[in-house]
């Protein structure tokens, strides 16, 4: 069973010249691809110099995480996909310990090793932690992470264990249920694809798992930082098509209660003085009414299975009731 590891790139040099060592030093038995969006600095040339073993792969755009992701994969054989981001720091061993997922369990489609923050080594990391879930108005959060509250790594979730999603930072996938799902879906362009990736995966019963024994370093926000009000916009906009797209039961009365929370937020983001953040709230949603019509038709899957962890809502538990920590819900 051998494994391809891909890493997208962006005019991503500084990041490549970092953190690639680690994955060549570390992944021996896999195959390394860098995936390029169309970059117009010099990163592809600077890995052809130094790294020309590495196998390149071009894309004729920029089509974000998704379709730049979608596009690469066509051109690559493996049984396993690894969708690593350029910003991830690799440990030794981290590649075993998936591999024997992957070999032993063959319903298990997706996994994720720990993710533990680059700049603070013994926190976990935003994109993933320890795995992650969501509540039924589609608002994610992970064991170690829930909003903005980030646990130190005590070795509290040293373990191996189903999840509901696996971070994009560092993803891994069986081509075959890759290809089965059609790929990421590219209206989303960034940011919580792979959520909607794993529900579709969960809703034709497939399995996910974390596995603590690998273990990488995340830095976050290479891309678009947290203060990014494009990027509060692509996670407000996307949790709400991947809530309309696979939640079952009726949907009006998750969508209205999201206008509400979202709302909420709003006010938030303009008494914290951030109103371009307040804004991009407002068009994510103008954005999802318009493309309503669209995700509803996409509702449309062989099974559905709400396993939700958390059966109620994320944002009262959290803000009303305090619980900061997972492992407290």
């Amino acid at each position: 069973m051998n494994i391809a590891i891909i890493i997208l790139n962006w005019n991503g040099r500084q990041l490549l010249e970092q953190f690639l060592p680690s994955v060549i030093t570390y992944s021996k038995d896999a195959d390394i691809y860098i995936a390029d969006n169309a970059s117009t600095d010099d990163s592809v040339d600077f890995v052809r110099s130094n790294f020309p073993f590495i196998k390149i792969i071009q894309n004729i755009e920029n089509g974000g995480y998704a379709k730049g992701y979608n596009d690469a994969l066509k051109k690559i054989g493996a049984d396993i996909f690894c969708l690593l981001n350029s910003d991830v720091e690799v440990t030794e061993g981290w590649l075993q310990p998936i591999s024997e997922l992957f070999k032993n369990e063959p319903n298990t489609a997706i996994a994720q090793p720990k993710l533990l923050d680059y700049k603070n080594k013994d926190s976990f990391e935003y994109a993933g932690a320890a795995g992650g879930f969501i509540d039924k108005y589609g608002y994610p959060y992970c064991r170690g992470r829930i909003f903005n509250s980030i646990e130190k790594d005590h070795g509290q979730y040293n373990d191996s264990t189903s999840i509901f999603w696996a971070s994009g930072a560092c993803f891994f996938i069986r081509k075959q249920v890759f290809q089965e799902l059609k790929g990421f879906d590219i209206s989303f362009f960034a940011h919580m694809e792979e959520i909607d990736l794993c529900w579709r995966a969960k809703n034709r019963g497939y399995g996910i798992k974390y596995i603590a024994a690998s273990v990488v370093y995340h830095v976050g926000g290479a891309t678009l930082n947290s203060t990014s009000p494009k990027k509060t916009y692509l996670n407000f906009r996307n949790s709400l098509y991947t809530l309309t797209k696979n939640s079952s039961g009726i949907l009006l009365p998750k969508i209205l209660v999201r206008l509400c929370l979202d709302g909420i937020a709003g006010i938030k983001f303009i008494l914290e003085l951030k109103p371009q953040h307040t804004w991009a709230i407002i068009r994510a949603h103008f954005s999802y009414y318009y493309r309503l019509s669209r995700l509803l038709e996409q509702r449309d899957q062989p099974s559905k299975v709400d396993k939700y962890w958390h059966k109620k809502s994320i944002v009262w538990s959290f803000f009303v009731n305090k619980k900061r920590q997972f492992n407290s819900l």
